[in-house]
């Protein structure tokens, strides 16, 4: 008897990461996360474009729902092409049957009328009826000014503001920084290196620091709520609690896996109808944390929206077809590492 749950949030994704696997190497050895983000991922975002940007959410969007995923919060950063981009991504995922909460990263690193771009373009989406945030990509790539604007317009269209927090050391004077500006709407993403309590929701990334080699966050001795993401190492929300329980267990023998299973509830806070999806599961205790906790491949068979609607059936998305999606993200990457 297959168990059934839930859909699942991701609390905190980038999308157009999804055509970065097997990317070109970059032009010397990262060492520091700061290099990382230099030769890799703002080498990455710089090259997007439309087509590249909409085939990434769409296939992002396939392989979360693949893996119960129903909802993703995402942040997004297309420096050369800003206006119009966070369209192009929540028409893609709702097309495959995934609800987006979306933001564009504002940031200084391409001067104060690329800030002012990705502000403008928060605005436009929210103000078009859009579901989402304004984004901010990181205190350290933004101006006080900026930090100030982001703030403001969010406040004004009352909605948080999604921001990477004290990811890495360059980023130690954020806590600093933002104290004056964030409130409990806020979305905190890393936290590795904040040094006070700040109000908002913390999205943890455990993969993600790990991969960086930033860290442990600590997030369960914090007070805030705990969202779980996956900061663009795909949607599986079961994978990501495992090894989010693995690394507590790691600093916390007497942790259990239901802190974790409690960071996964979070994220219906800001999509309760995920709530009312149901996720049929190919393993009949998917419903347990202890056994998920030890447990790998659990995939979904079939997710039926709240609305009825069945959007994967027998593992199968039944709005669009994989094969043509995976072509066309494969001919997108081909594009965009040649851009590289």
């Amino acid at each position: 008897m297959s168990a059934v749950t839930p859909g699942l949030v991701c609390g905190h994704h980038h999308l157009y990461s999804a055509l970065a696997r097997g990317m070109p190497a970059p032009p010397t050895q990262p060492t520091t996360f700061l290099e990382i983000l230099e030769q890799v991922w703002w080498r990455l975002d710089v090259a997007l474009d439309p087509e590249t940007i909409r085939w990434s959410a769409m296939l992002g969007a396939v392989e979360a729902l693949q893996c119960g995923t129903t909802a993703i919060v995402d942040h997004h950063e297309s420096p050369s092409y800003i206006e119009g981009s966070l369209s192009i991504i929540a028409e893609a995922c709702a097309e495959v049957g995934v609800r987006t909460n979306l933001c564009y990263g504002v940031t200084d690193r391409h001067g104060p009328h690329g800030a002012a771009r990705g502000l403008a373009e928060n605005e436009r989406f929210l103000r078009a009826g859009g579901r989402g945030m304004v984004g901010v990509h990181a205190a350290f790539t933004c101006s006080d000014d900026t930090l100030h604007a982001a703030a403001a317009l969010a406040a004004d269209l009352g909605v948080g503001v999604h921001i990477h927090v004290a990811e890495g050391r360059d980023d130690i004077a954020a806590g600093v920084r933002l104290e004056p500006l964030a409130r409990d709407d806020w979305w905190l993403v890393h936290c590795v290196f904040l040094d006070r309590t700040l109000p908002g929701t913390i999205a943890h990334n455990p993969r993600s620091n790990m991969n960086n080699s930033v860290g442990y966050a600590q997030p369960a001795t914090r007070a805030n709520r705990i969202v779980l993401g996956t900061d663009g190492i795909g949607a599986d929300m079961l994978e990501e609690a495992r090894l989010a329980y693995a690394r507590l267990r790691e600093n916390d023998v007497t942790a259990t896996p239901l802190t974790v299973w409690q960071w996964l509830d979070n994220g219906y806070e800001l999509f309760p109808e995920a709530r009312l999806d149901q996720v049929t599961w190919n393993y009949p205790n998917a419903d347990s944390a202890w056994h998920v906790a030890y447990t790998p491949g659990v995939r979904a068979l079939d997710v039926v929206l709240d609305t009825g609607e069945q959007v994967l059936r027998d593992g199968v998305p039944t709005r669009v077809d994989v094969a043509e999606v995976q072509a066309k993200a494969a001919e997108q990457a081909a594009r965009l590492f040649a851009r590289l």
